[in-house]
């Protein structure tokens, strides 16, 4: 069978989303390089299919897609194809996310137009359970934390792939819903030059 992992940048508060801007400026200040290619060599490199919520998917589209798309929800944003620097972590992963299987998780989306993307309209714990039932590699809920607290309540998730950041924000969206009640092992854990730690739980169940 295979894994749904989330992966998620945290703030030290438990908070994966500011509900400020695009919810996830605070990250730069644990971000680097040497988190930049560990997420690109070691955090994903068994997903083949990244799963999202509805604005986390808008907001990837609107920065990685190698094609241009409407930016309407999101202000003004340079993409990542207009990068003059990217790194060689950033087109690692502009190369990845493109091509990689993405589904979305939306009753209010149209369609998705992003290419390899699936949009999941029907119930949600039995479409994943469906594809988690089908061949392929790790399945990766990116951020989206609303939809990992649906995902906790169906009892789906299998791991947690979190960098928690140096920061603490105070207010947002938190990882763990509240009142979720889960048994963690921990499998990995690495610190960062830049503060920011990885740590690898999966979910225990009797």
């Amino acid at each position: 069978m295979r894994k749904l992992v989330a992966i998620e940048n945290m703030s030290l508060d438990g908070f994966v989303d500011s509900n400020e801007g695009l919810g996830f400026e605070w990250t730069n200040r644990g971000y680097s390089d040497e988190v930049d290619l560990f997420g690109n060599d070691h955090i994903r490199a068994d997903v083949d299919t990244a799963i999202y919520g509805r604005r986390t998917y808008l907001g990837m589209q609107a920065f990685w897609s190698d094609e241009p798309t409407s930016q309407d929800e999101w202000g003004p944003m340079t993409p990542a194809r207009e990068l003059p620097d990217r790194t060689p972590g950033t087109q690692a992963h502009f190369e990845w996310v493109n091509n990689v299987d993405k589904i979305v998780v939306s009753a209010t989306l149209a369609s998705a137009e992003w290419r390899n993307s699936k949009l999941v309209r029907g119930h949600l714990a039995a479409e994943i359970e469906g594809l988690k039932m089908a061949p392929g590699g790790t399945m990766a809920v990116y951020a989206s934390p609303k939809l990992v607290h649906s995902l906790i309540a169906a009892d789906l998730m299998d791991e947690f792939r979190v960098i928690v950041h140096p920061v603490t924000l105070g207010s947002g969206t938190p990882l763990i819903p509240d009142k979720a009640k889960l048994a963690l092992d921990l499998l990995e854990s690495k610190v960062f030059g830049s503060g920011a730690a990885y740590l690898r739980y999966r979910v225990t169940r009797d």
